[in-house]
This record gives C-alpha cells, sequence and structure tokens, in this order.
C-alpha cells in the first residue's frame, strides 16, 4: 500500500461565524492519513473515489493499518481510504490531561469541549472533502461512527454518496438510561455464556475479586486495582475475536510468593491497558455526551446501574462489565483525576445541540446499509432497529453471527455485503 499525511485547518466551532469579540474564530488542525493498494498505479489511484472511515468512540484516533487486509483491503480495490483522527484524538489538536486543563477553569475546559461531538467531526469532514476536491463520497461507520454517519445524513447529505454502517445504529433520541436499561441487560447475558463456555474462570474470577478486598493490588502506574476497575475486564466480552482473550488473561492472574499468592506482574500489566484512559480520556469524558440532545446524561449508567444489583462490586457471583463509564473513574484512574470537575460539568450539561435531524432522516435519498449484530452488547439491538425505521431506505443486515468487533473478525466479507447492499438500491 500507499500513505499521504494529510494536515486540516478548520474552524474549532463551525456554526459561530465570529469568537464574539469580532476576532476571527479559534481554528484547531485535523490530521487525516491517506491509504492506496499499491495495485494501482498513481495515475489511477488519482481518479479512484475517496472513502471516508469513521472509527469508533469516542475519543478513539483512526486506525494505524500496518497493511491492508480485512475490510480495507476489500475497500481498497474500489476506492482510496481516507482515514481521520477525529478531532482531538491522534494528530488532530489531542485532548488529555495536560492539554485541556490549558483552557483554564473547569468551565472553560468544558465549554471547549463542547466543540467535540458527531455534529463538528461531520462539520470537518464537509471541509477536508471539499479541500480534497471530491464530490459526495462514500463513507464506512463502526460503532460511533455509525453515530457520526447518521449525524452526515442528518445535516450533510449531499456530500455522501453512499453509507455503509456496522454495530453503530444510534437511537435518535435520549434519554442514554434506556440505552443502559438495554445493554446492562445484554452484558449480564453475556456473562452468562462466557462462564458456561470457561466455568474454570468463573472460580477464577471469584479468587481474584475475594483476594482484592482483602490485599492490595496496585498496576504499574501505582494505581490500586480495586474489584470495581477489575470488572472493567469485561470489555472483552463485547467481541467474537476478543472474548477468549479474557481467558488466557485471566489464566495469568496469580503467581506465588512466599507470603501467598499475589496477582502476577504479567496480569497487572495487561489489565492496565484495559481500565486506564491514560490514552483516550475523551472516550471517559464524552462517552454519555454522544447521547445528549436537549438533557444532561446524569452519569446514565451509573444511576441506571442501581437497578442492577447484581453488576455491583460485592455481588456474589461477580459479573464483569461492559463499555459503561462512571464517575469513580475520575476518582480511581490517575489519568483522570485532573479532570474530575469538568467531568462533571459535561456530565451536568442540559443544553446539548441536536446530534439528528429526524424529518431529514424521514425523508433520506442516501443508499444507507447497515449491518446489526443480534446479540451486540454495546449498540443495542432493538433500539438499532428503532432506528433503522426512522431512516428511508436504509437496508438492515441482522446477524448474529458477529458481535461488536465483526469487521475484525470477518471484516473483508462484511464491507462486501454492505457495499453491495448499498449499489443495488442505487441501481
Amino acid at each position: 500500500m500507499r500513505t499521504a499525511e494529510h494536515y486540516f485547518t478548520v474552524p474549532l466551532d463551525h456554526f459561530t461565524s465570529t469568537n464574539g469579540n469580532g476576532t476571527a474564530p479559534e481554528t484547531i488542525t485535523v490530521f487525516a492519513r491517506e491509504y492506496v493498494s499499491a495495485a494501482h498505479t498513481a495515475a489511477e489511484a488519482e481518479k479512484l473515489p475517496w472513502l471516508l472511515f469513521l472509527q469508533g468512540g469516542p475519543g478513539g484516533r483512526g486506525n494505524r493499518l500496518a497493511s491492508l487486509n480485512g475490510w480495507s483491503k476489500a475497500a481498497a480495490r474500489d476506492f482510496r481510504i481516507l482515514m481521520l483522527d477525529q478531532r482531538g484524538t491522534g494528530l488532530s489538536s489531542p485532548i488529555d490531561r495536560k492539554t485541556l486543563p490549558q483552557r483554564g477553569t473547569p468551565e472553560a475546559q468544558a465549554a471547549y469541549l463542547e466543540h467535540f461531538r458527531a455534529d463538528s467531526i461531520v462539520a470537518d469532514a464537509e471541509l477536508i472533502r471539499t479541500a480534497l476536491g471530491s464530490g459526495p463520497w462514500s463513507i464506512y461507520g463502526q460503532s460511533y461512527g455509525g453515530f457520526c454517519a447518521l449525524s452526515y445524513l442528518s445535516f450533510a447529505a449531499a456530500g455522501v454518496r453512499e453509507a455503509l454502517i456496522t454495530g453503530g445504529l444510534a437511537p435518535l433520541s435520549g434519554p442514554a438510561d434506556h440505552v443502559y436499561r438495554a445493554t446492562f441487560r445484554r452484558v449480564a447475558a453475556r456473562n452468562t455464556e462466557y462462564f458456561s463456555w470457561y466455568p474454570e474462570d468463573r472460580l477464577t474470577v471469584e479468587r481474584i475479586a475475594a483476594h482484592l478486598r482483602e490485599t492490595a493490588e496496585y498496576l504499574p502506574d501505582g494505581g490500586r486495582l480495586t474489584v470495581e476497575r477489575f470488572q472493567m475486564v469485561g470489555s472483552f466480552l463485547g467481541g467474537n475475536t476478543r472474548v477468549d482473550g479474557l481467558h488466557y488473561l485471566l489464566e495469568d492472574a496469580f503467581s506465588g510468593t512466599a507470603p501467598g499468592a499475589r496477582l502476577s506482574d504479567g496480569f497487572l500489566e495487561q489489565v492496565q491497558g484495559i481500565v486506564s484512559r491514560l490514552g483516550n480520556p475523551l472516550y471517559a469524558l464524552m462517552h454519555e455526551s454522544i447521547y445528549g440532545q436537549g438533557q444532561a446524561s446524569g452519569w446514565a449508567a451509573w444511576r441506571v446501574l442501581q437497578d442492577y444489583p447484581e453488576f455491583r462490586p460485592d455481588a456474589e457471583p461477580l459479573l464483569l462489565t461492559g463499555e459503561m463509564v462512571y464517575p469513580w473513574y475520575f476518582e480511581q484512574d490517575a489519568a483522570l483525576r485532573p479532570l474530575q470537575e469538568v467531568a462533571e460539568l459535561v456530565a451536568g450539561k442540559e443544553d446539548w445541540k441536536p446530534l439528528y435531524d429526524r424529518h431529514q432522516l424521514a425523508a433520506n435519498t442516501v443508499p444507507v446499509a447497515a449491518a446489526v449484530y443480534r446479540d451486540d452488547i454495546y449498540v443495542d439491538r432493538n433500539l438499532s432497529l428503532e432506528t433503522a425505521a426512522a431512516v428511508r431506505g436504509l437496508q438492515v443486515w441482522e446477524t448474529g453471527d458477529f458481535h461488536h468487533d465483526g469487521i475484525s473478525d470477518d471484516g473483508e466479507a462484511i464491507f462486501g455485503r454492505l457495499l453491495g447492499m448499498v449499489r443495488s438500491a442505487r441501481n
């Protein structure tokens, strides 16, 4: 493959013409990397249409491809792929515990974060499309990228030739509570399924929990590993290709020492990579805001959790959790502790702007195809189908063969199927 790096200067606020004092609007940098198959000559590549990939998140940078494989191999036959670092991530004016406090007070930081949602990501994409000289382009949204694709179809559909979505049909209205009521039930069912495959891991999980209640264990960054942080390893449950990684993690849990068994360094190092938000604090800060439209999230997952006591850290048997974000993250994760006050302000913000236009989606004319994974623990199947019914012409491929990470499992086939669906709709 061949790659090219692109940097774009975009307004921080796409929706206000001045800063209020007559000065030019503040700008930020957005980075994207172009991938082209070496099977195409340079001259041929220049004529290929663009495919914009919108990755999951929020807060995750664009994928760094070491080679074209899976979905990217399939896409590169017909497209130039543009991999976007969504604003605030990767090389796009990144936000972290060092850069965000430079904005000033927690209130100023929270005001800055208002500009890092799907509506602004879509506005960035439209400026980039124009800068690249592209006509309407194809977009592919995975997970949160699918949420962004729905925003694109709401506010800038003229820029979209066709849209593919995998595991990312967002609910079009709030509150976030109904999302977590659905996903907590699915996570509980996934726990049951997993421990039926690995009954020995049920004993290991209980042993780890009992050990953490009695013995202080610390991650390599110095943070204490609590039972509730350990429950976060349930993120493995969201995939077909990743789920067995949970078993391999748990089998390394203990090592023998003279005073008695302790958690092994290898286990603690792996767990830190799962539970720390050092590299992507935007995920924790903005996660529930992706559902915010005219109401505060108010730590929705934490509130809903009170109705699911089986997920409490003192529950027996202990259940592992999914991708939910809780306020104690900002107490127990040293990378998030400096951002605790701004996190509270974001959680309490009520006047979020709309992320979708239901009237525009109901009148949609852009070919759209979406893969809905029947047992997805992150994006609920029933809520996804409700959204699909509200988007004119959206074709659904519902399958129980994959989980949320389907494109990591068989991305080439999934991409090919969805592309075929939108192309047949156009014809």
